[in-house]
Formats: structure tokens, C-alpha cells, sequence
């Protein structure tokens, strides 16, 4: 059975970009386009991944991966941010962080380390 990936991202063409590059991929997805949406559908699912806009209208991130239990986060973000800070956020269940633009390669295999597929 594939691995699922949700993707949550406020941008409708970031989000059905990386949905498209994950089930090319062979992944399944699911798309929320914003944390509330994630936290809402996480009731009823639960999947191997979340990646995870950092800059979205609504409720913080922060509050967001707080209430995220036992599910792998990768934070991306369009916001150019220092190794420090980075590594700040690399906490918990957060396990990597992707800055957009991204290569799609060096995409494609870090979500295949993270799940163990590669």
C-alpha cells in the first residue's frame, strides 16, 4: 500500500505542484489548504507524512505542529531562513525543513529517506 503525504500549503498552485511530484512518485496525498483544514481532516486520517507551509493565514504553525501527535512534519517555507534557524525548528516530530524553490531531486529523495523508501 503506498505511503500517504499530506500536503498543506495556502498557495492552490504550490499544492497541487508537490501533489502531482508525490503521486508521480507513487505516493498517496491528501491536500488541506491550511492548518485548520489539516487539523480537521487529521480526525478521520492519519498519514506517514505532513509537509507543512510555515507562513499560512489562520492559526500559527506552531500551534498547529503542537497539536500534531505521532506524524512526521517536513516545514516548508518561501522565507529564506539561516542554518540556525532552521535548526531551531527541528524539533519533535519535525524532521526536516525544505525551502521553496526546491530542487526537485533533492525533494523527491529526502521524502523518500524520511519514509524509509529509498
Amino acid at each position: 500500500m503506498a505511503k500517504t503525504v499530506m500536503v498543506v500549503d495556502d498557495d492552490p498552485e504550490v499544492n497541487e505542484s508537490i501533489t502531482a511530484l508525490l503521486e508521480g512518485n507513487g505516493y498517496a496525498t491528501i491536500s488541506a489548504n491550511s492548518g485548520d483544514d489539516c487539523l480537521e481532516m487529521l480526525k478521520s486520517m492519519a498519514p506517514d507524512l505532513i509537509l507543512l507551509d510555515i507562513m499560512m493565514p489562520g492559526t500559527p504553525a506552531k500551534e498547529i505542529i503542537n497539536k500534531i501527535k505521532g506524524i512526521k512534519i517536513i516545514f516548508l517555507s518561501g522565507v529564506k531562513m539561516s542554518e540556525h534557524q532552521k535548526s531551531e525548528l527541528l524539533k519533535g516530530n519535525i524532521v526536516d525543513f525544505i525551502q521553496k524553490p526546491f530542487d526537485i531531486d533533492d525533494f523527491t529523495n529526502k521524502i523518500k529517506t524520511i519514509l524509509g523508501d529509498d
